[in-house]
């Protein structure tokens, strides 16, 4: 499922469950922020969208 992601979506990293913030893509890696500040590339296939909270934190004029 490589291209899904889009910046500023929030994501889950599958292996632990930690949350963050997609900052950059460079196919098939991703630049995440994640909740404790932390900043990694990791690749898009260990991260899953979070529709919810993605909607909840987008700005809509």
């Amino acid at each position: 499922m490589i291209g899904v992601l889009e910046i500023g979506d929030c994501v889950i990293f599958a292996l632990d469950g930690a949350r963050g913030i997609v900052m950059e893509i460079k196919l098939p890696l991703c630049h995440v922020i994640w909740e404790d500040f932390f900043v990694s590339w990791e690749d898009e296939s260990t991260l899953r969208k979070d529709e919810r909270l993605t909607v909840q934190q987008r700005l809509f004029p």
